[in-house]
């Protein structure tokens, strides 16, 4: 392995219930496949954010993409401009299929920044896409999620509320077809995360994590603890992924520190 990859044991009494992944270019000095290793000794199920081009490489490894990226989504200019339509939805009619063949079950979907739109004229544009895609992402047994950000940091993105991603979900009406409720940028719009997560629970089909303030580590330099997050999302019954992405303060050994904070 290269000087900075390396293997770790599992923790003592690691329960591995929670599905815990990570996203790549969080750590991105590290080889993919030096990566994986290290992920997988640690108790991580996955690699999130993965490019097709490695998806294969993640599952030689013994590891889920859990969720792929899919060219053409992009945070700025997304799915709530008609415009934008034709070459994203074939992108995902390129894509769901390869996913389907190689075990990937989630790919990402951005909503796109305002410029000057509506939001309830940007979700009615939202739904019409991706209730095209749902149709093939059933057929093929793929999650198609997309990201609540927060506007702040990405700012004038459009999908930036809970209630705003619930109404998504709920025009699209398709069970492959959920929010990635991402918890560090709900916080940063709008708090109370245990109570907006059981509001939105059946929309939510995967989360990720980071501390707040710095978008960090999960410690107790931050206001978010996550134990009691986690705790709520697992006495909900969520059976899904819950993917790190954050900036690691001490690289890899940030990673297995949130790995063991979180296996509940």
């Amino acid at each position: 392995m290269s000087e900075d990859a390396k293997l770790f044991e599992k923790p003592e009494g690691f329960k591995g219930e929670v599905k815990q992944s990570v996203c790549k270019w969080c750590f991105g000095s590290y080889p993919m496949a030096e990566f994986c290793e290290s992920v997988k000794s640690m108790g991580l199920v996955g690699v999130d954010l993965v490019d097709p081009k490695d998806w294969e490489l993640v599952r030689s490894h013994g590891l889920t993409v859990t969720m792929g990226n899919v060219p053409e989504v992009q945070i700025a200019v997304g799915i709530n401009r008609e415009e934008n339509h034709e070459r994203i939805i074939a992108s995902y009619e390129k894509h769901i299929p390869m996913a389907a063949e190689l075990g990937v079950p989630n790919l990402i979907s951005l909503s796109g920044n305002k410029n000057g739109m509506d939001p309830q004229d940007g979700l009615k544009n939202c739904i019409k896409a991706l209730k095209k895609v749902a149709k093939l992402a059933e057929a093929h047994k793929v999650n198609v999620c997309l990201e609540l950000l927060n506007s702040k940091d990405h700012r004038d993105y459009m999908a930036d509320s809970v209630q705003w991603g619930i109404d998504l979900i709920n025009g699209v009406n398709s069970d492959r077809v959920k929010l990635l409720y991402d918890i560090y940028h709900m916080h940063r719009m709008e708090g109370d995360v245990i109570n907006n997560i059981r509001r939105a629970f059946d929309c939510i089909g995967h989360f990720h994590t980071a501390g707040n303030p710095g978008r960090n580590d999960l410690d107790d330099q931050q206001e978010l603890y996550y134990p009691p997050i986690i705790k709520a999302i697992k006495e909900m019954g969520f059976k899904g992924f819950i993917a790190h992405e954050f900036s690691p303060k001490h690289g890899l050994d940030s990673l297995y520190a949130a790995a063991k904070l979180c296996d509940l």
